[in-house]
């Protein structure tokens, strides 16, 4: 199983003095004496705990680079010829046809995707207007993450009772999203527990009318809680003045010298761990519910199977609008790189678990599990459709973060560069499919119009607010979402002759590896009953469907 070079990575900037690697150590395999310390334990002997984290903290995101045994790639999608389902009669079996809206817990989508919580991370920050404002002109529920109001040095706090009364970033957060929101999607603030001490539930269902609200048991930089590294002295010490876990201690003597005198660059924020008792979680459900939001959701971490199944059945009996689940290998660059590596479960074995133990809940106990959102690594059309055919009936909708997040970056860089007419440059390839249609690289005509194939439509349709959506990024995740997602995952579904993504199957994809079908096909007691649904190997024939023709 490879995992690249494990004591070298861009992900940490370090890198190997020679070309021959020990696999399972990451050294060189010969260590010279006189190296600088290129590698990660060399340089962890002079900066320490600072190459435990991907780099450079608050201005990228960074996901797993280990090749886990069994991925989405080892599944594959099955045409169909012979059946057509989900189309009007009189309408053309094309894909544009494609019926790729649903709904989640009530809540509709355009798109069966959910723009994943990004909190309080500067990456985040810088680029929230974008993504949100994309996902709202997409249709998508977006999801504000943890410790927003925990972080905002601008928040206006009740020191009595240590509870946030305003929060201008979260206000913005909410804004950025309802001034483009047209009746798809939804805009959803997490909960973390610093976030629930704080009263920001009360505070956004009261003050922000927020309808739906997310409780967050894992995925906090994995299980050890929210990371963020703060560079101000001054704001370690007010963050540690409101209940958070500063390293080291800003207000030690010898660690404000350290930081003075440059030897100490940056402090660690950390949050409470979450530890959620079934008591305590339908609380706070209630609570909630008291406050009138109508939507709220779980997320949670790629934890060991009991806690999964535990999660899954407090989900059902809270009732609850939808729950997400994220798989080891995603990220957004909070969590240490070794634990992004070698914790928690992967995606596809996360999903396989999931559908066991829902059939199992559904067929054993009687327990309707609600609808569940699979994330982690997740970027591409044919993701979605193995992800939402792997955990049919029980998965609706992939949640994303870092290909959204991507796409706001871009489409940034690309609008700042065109105004500085320096596209030769910084373009590469395009420069060349520019000029090929009839575009000049370096003519001052250059515009959005030309460079983004969705620019005209919603020039046509936003009028003078197109201009926002243009300068924050957020037409780069329409483009990605509505033109290419949505256009790929149409094309797909209209090789199984699905022309609604809720008629979407396991019959529809196959395993190509036998190991890929055995972590498919799991169930808690072995023994599966008539309702469960097995995946099968791709040369696999249904003799008996053939029978019936």
């Amino acid at each position: 199983m490879a995992h690249g070079r494990p004591g070298a990575s861009a992900a940490t900037a370090t890198t190997n003095r020679v070309r021959d690697i020990s696999p399972f150590s990451g050294m060189c395999v010969v260590c010279e004496e006189g190296c600088p310390g290129l590698c990660e334990v060399g340089r962890s002997a002079y900066r320490g705990r600072e190459v435990i984290y991907p780099q450079p903290f608050g201005r990228a995101t960074a996901a797993s680079q280990k090749d886990y045994p069994v991925d989405f790639s080892h599944l594959t999608i099955l045409g169909e010829t012979l059946y057509t389902e989900g189309i009007e009669d009189g309408k053309e079996t094309i894909f544009p046809n494609v019926k790729i809206e649903t709904e989640l817990g009530g809540i509709r989508l355009r798109n069966p995707i959910v723009i994943s919580a990004m909190g309080s991370t500067e990456v985040a920050r810088r680029n929230w207007e974008g993504l949100a404002g994309g996902a709202a002109i997409s249709g998508c529920i977006a999801i504000v993450g943890e410790n927003v109001c925990g972080m905002d040095m601008d928040a206006e706090w009740d020191w009595i009772n240590n509870k946030v009364v305003r929060s201008p970033d979260m206000e913005f957060r909410i804004r950025a999203f309802r001034d483009w929101h047209d009746g798809y999607g939804e805009i959803g603030v997490q909960l973390n527990p610093h976030d629930a001490e704080f009263g920001v539930g009360e505070y956004v269902a009261s003050k922000l009318e927020v309808d739906l609200i997310e409780i967050k048991r894992g995925q906090g930089a994995k299980d050890i809680g929210g990371e963020v590294k703060v560079d101000s002295l001054e704001k370690a010490l007010e963050l540690k003045k409101r209940g958070y876990f500063v390293y080291p201690d800003p207000e030690d003597r010898e660690v404000q010298e350290a930081y003075r005198s440059g030897v100490l660059k940056a402090f660690e924020r950390h949050s409470k761990t979450p530890q959620f008792t079934r008591e305590g979680f339908l609380e706070l459900v209630d609570r909630l519910r008291s406050l009138g939001v109508r939507h709220i959701s779980f997320k949670d971490g790629p934890y060991r199977p009991f806690d999964i199944a535990y999660a899954l059945r407090l989900g059902a009996m809270a009732d609850l609008s939808f729950m997400t689940f994220d798989g080891a290998g995603g990220g957004t660059g909070m969590s240490p790189w070794r634990m992004m590596n070698e914790w928690g479960i992967p995606t596809y074995y996360l999903e396989s678990l999931i559908h066991g133990l829902c059939c199992f809940f559904e067929c054993e106990r009687m327990l309707i599990v609600p609808p569940l959102v699979i994330a982690g690594g997740i970027t591409l059309e044919d993701h979605v459709v193995k992800a939402l055919s792997l955990g049919a009936p029980y998965v609706r909708a992939v949640g994303m973060s870092r290909a959204p997040l991507a796409a706001v970056m871009v489409a940034k860089t690309l609008v700042k560069q065109m105004k500085e007419k320096n596209w030769s440059v910084s373009l590469g390839g395009l420069s060349r499919s520019l000029g090929e249609s009839g575009v000049n690289s370096r003519d001052s005509r250059v515009s959005p119009e030309s460079i983004f194939v969705t620019a005209q439509v919603l020039k046509e349709k936003y009028g003078q607010d197109y201009n926002r959506l243009v300068e924050t990024g957020a037409i780069g995740v329409y483009t990605y979402i509505q033109d290419r997602l949505a256009t790929g995952i149409r094309q797909l579904l209209c090789g199984l002759r699905k022309f609604d993504i809720g008629l979407l199957s396991r019959d529809d994809v196959a395993a190509l590896t036998k190991e890929a079908e055995d972590v498919a096909n799991y169930y808690p007691k072995g023994v599966k009953p008539a309702g469960f649904k097995p995946l099968r190997f791709v040369t696999d024939v249904d003799l008996e469907r053939i029978a019936k023709l």
